[in-house]
């Protein structure tokens, strides 16, 4: 994946500093389970973009809320 944002064939239009406070808060929610700084951007990305559906092995977004309360959609092989 970095080689193709590398390349330019994907952009990630995603700046972090615009997004720390609800990062950080995000991240505080989910203290217990760890939350990593890359989880906490996929969920917030996830509330920027209703309609996406997040492709993801990681087992801890059954866990991981948008906006606090809804269930963020993912494609996942569990």
């Amino acid at each position: 994946m970095l080689e193709l944002v590398e390349k330019k064939v994907v952009e990630v239009a995603f700046t972090l500093e615009d997004h720390i406070p609800e990062l950080l808060q995000l991240m505080r929610r989910y203290r217990n389970v760890p939350m990593s700084l890359a989880d906490a951007c996929l969920v917030r990305m996830s509330e920027l973009h209703r309609h996406c559906r997040l492709m993801t092995t990681n087992t801890d977004f059954r866990h991981y809320r948008r906006n606090a309360r809804q269930v963020i959609p993912v494609l996942a092989p569990w």
